[in-house]
């Protein structure tokens, strides 16, 4: 089931991009949860878009720092009135002064509702070169704080033994969303079928068949940079969104 994150669109209000999601014949999003886009948090306003253009919420994304159970509690009860299927949280930033909203009470509350409680993996960053950049969270541990996963492949460290593959056999059955996108070298989140003078970091072909043959049916969400969609010219977004789409069906959805 492909989404489209809402991140990949971020400098126009939901209501727009409710709107482009529509043209470009995408059903279903992923709310990227941005503390600074004060309409996200309006549950009733929220409701009202998803129902004037008949376009799907599925997945709830919230990757922030100073994130707490305030905060936490809030994301919860918007994703029960949209009636997501995942809320995909990320491990603490290291300057977060308080952690149990992830350590303690993600575990208390992810029985309590009929949706998915997922934990994302990180990217490794570092502060000063040594510190790291989030709270150390190997992969294989995102699973155990509510037994399930999301996977940004985006943030899988080409330097270490795990690639995009094995991470996805690591997180097996708990896997729940996976974040679609390209990178090279020190450049993120670019488009994954796009054509350039350099040899890509990631076997997405590859893992798309993979997956398929794997038989995953969970959420697969388009996430990427504004820019490599050409959020300024409406045209370009819906041509850019039609070739991923494009893309997806055939490494994915029509691939046997």
């Amino acid at each position: 089931m492909l989404l489209l994150s809402t991140s990949s669109l971020k400098w126009y209000w939901i209501h727009r991009i409710c709107n482009l999601v529509k043209k470009s014949n995408y059903d279903w999003l992923d709310l990227y949860m941005d503390l600074n886009e004060y309409d996200l948090w309006d549950m009733d306003y929220l409701k009202e878009i998803k129902d004037s253009f008949w376009v799907n919420i599925l997945s709830i994304t919230a990757s922030w720092e100073w994130l707490n159970k305030t905060k936490v509690n809030s994301i919860l009860d918007i994703a029960k009135i949209l009636g997501v299927q995942v809320v995909t949280f990320s491990p603490p930033h290291i300057t977060d002064k308080d952690t149990t909203w992830f350590t303690k009470y993600l575990q208390e509350v992810k029985n309590d509702f009929d949706f998915n409680i997922a934990v994302k993996n990180v990217e490794s960053k570092y502060i000063f070169f040594i510190i790291p950049k989030y709270k150390n969270m190997p992969l294989i541990e995102t699973k155990k704080i509510t037994w399930y996963a999301s996977l940004d492949i985006a943030n899988i460290d080409n330097n270490s033994s795990i690639d995009i593959i094995k991470a996805v056999n690591m997180l097996g059955s708990s896997l729940k969303n996976i974040y679609l996108s390209d990178k090279k070298a020190d450049k993120y989140w670019l488009l994954p079928w796009k054509e350039r003078s350099w040899i890509s970091n990631l076997p997405i072909e590859s893992f798309l068949m993979q997956l398929k043959s794997n038989s995953y049916n969970w959420f697969i969400t388009i996430k990427v940079d504004p820019q490599e969609l050409w959020v300024w010219n409406e045209e370009l977004i819906l041509k850019n969104l039609e070739k991923v789409k494009n893309y997806y069906n055939k490494y994915y959805l029509n691939f046997k």
